[in-house]
């Protein structure tokens, strides 16, 4: 059950960033509603799965950079897992379009954003518990 909630708040992430920026895009016309909801649950699957697998060695084997970087390297490798999320749902033919790395960092700053502030409205460990 927490795993769906999680899925849910980094869809509404995803979505809040395609609703502010107009360089971020998913391809999500004449789908109806019930269709959007599930393009954007399908790329917050991947973004998760993204994240699960290739952002801890991606972090890893940039460990000097963000120790340089007093952490702010943790930019750039957030937004590389979003363009990589881009990739790969548009080579599904289906998903998330983003105008290059400028607007990638930008993204992933907004979907962390929201994310932290859907999380604190919504402790998934209280679901955990139950």
């Amino acid at each position: 059950m927490s795993f769906l909630v999680r899925l849910a708040i980094t869809a509404v992430a995803i979505w809040a960033a395609d609703s502010w920026m107009s360089t971020i895009s998913v391809d999500s016309a004449g789908h109806g509603t019930e269709g959007n909801i599930l393009i954007f649950l399908g790329i917050a699957l991947v973004f998760t799965v993204v994240n699960t697998l290739i952002k801890p060695i991606l972090t890893v084997l940039s460990l000097p950079l963000l120790i340089l970087s007093l952490g702010l390297f943790y930019l750039v490798v957030n937004a590389l897992m979003l363009l990589l999320t881009a990739w790969v749902t548009q080579q599904l033919g289906w998903g998330l379009r983003v105008d290059g790395f400028w607007t990638a960092v930008g993204g992933s700053i907004i979907i962390s954003l929201v994310s932290l502030a859907l999380n604190m409205v919504i402790p998934t460990r209280a679901l955990e518990r139950r």
